[in-house]
């Protein structure tokens, strides 16, 4: 089993082994079923515009508790601090200078709804322990079905709550960037800033 550590000074990404999620897959194919219509948020970076559709029916604590930052205008001017081209862009914690913001408390972790980490999905970041995601999130750039629910209290999975849907070009010019230690951080930081310039909700 492969124990992987991404060292946010805040939060952590865990993956653990590479298990199949064909139940965590069944989901996402199905989640226009209700017919509800989902919130939808533009993200401006300094590399180009990402929109993200949020699955507020399968998590919506996660999403309020997303939307709750975005009102505050929390994410603006802060950055992509962590990126590892075969895995995750994470953000949502930094700003420009590498200062972590003092966010709200933690949320309960609904990485049980049955969504995956694929391509393209936005996750919330957190600590080793379940219940810790705050205000980090990551965008999968892979298939990361290893970061997925499962059935056992040790492996309870990473919170998919969201969608690229426009702007995939953007988030994989982000995952090629150039990275390295940058202050306090001790690896896989853009040596060139990728800010978060701006995330307002599309429908405002």
């Amino acid at each position: 089993m492969r124990h992987l550590f991404l060292w946010t000074g805040a939060l952590l990404i865990v993956a653990l082994g590479t298990a199949s999620a064909q139940q965590a897959g069944s989901a996402q194919a199905s989640e226009k079923e209700s017919g509800a219509v989902n919130p939808v948020v533009l993200m401006k970076t300094s590399m180009g515009d990402i929109q993200i559709e949020l699955f507020a029916d399968k998590a919506p604590v996660t999403v309020r508790n997303f939307l709750s930052y975005v009102d505050d205008k929390f994410y603006d001017g802060t950055i992509f601090h962590r990126v590892i081209e075969t895995f995750v862009i994470q953000g949502g914690g930094f700003t420009k200078d590498l200062k972590r913001k003092e966010t709200k408390a933690a949320i309960k972790n609904e990485a049980d709804n049955g969504l995956s980490n694929s391509r393209g999905t936005v996750a919330m970041a957190r600590l080793p322990e379940k219940d810790t995601a705050t205000s980090q999130f990551f965008i999968n750039v892979a298939d990361n079905a290893s970061l997925d629910h499962f059935d056992n209290a040790q492996r309870f999975g990473y919170c998919v709550f969201g969608k690229v849907i426009a702007g995939m070009d953007v988030v994989d010019k982000i995952k090629s960037v150039e990275t390295g230690a940058k202050g306090q951080l001790p690896k896989d930081v853009p040596l060139e800033t990728v800010e978060i310039v701006s995330v307002t909700r599309a429908d405002k």
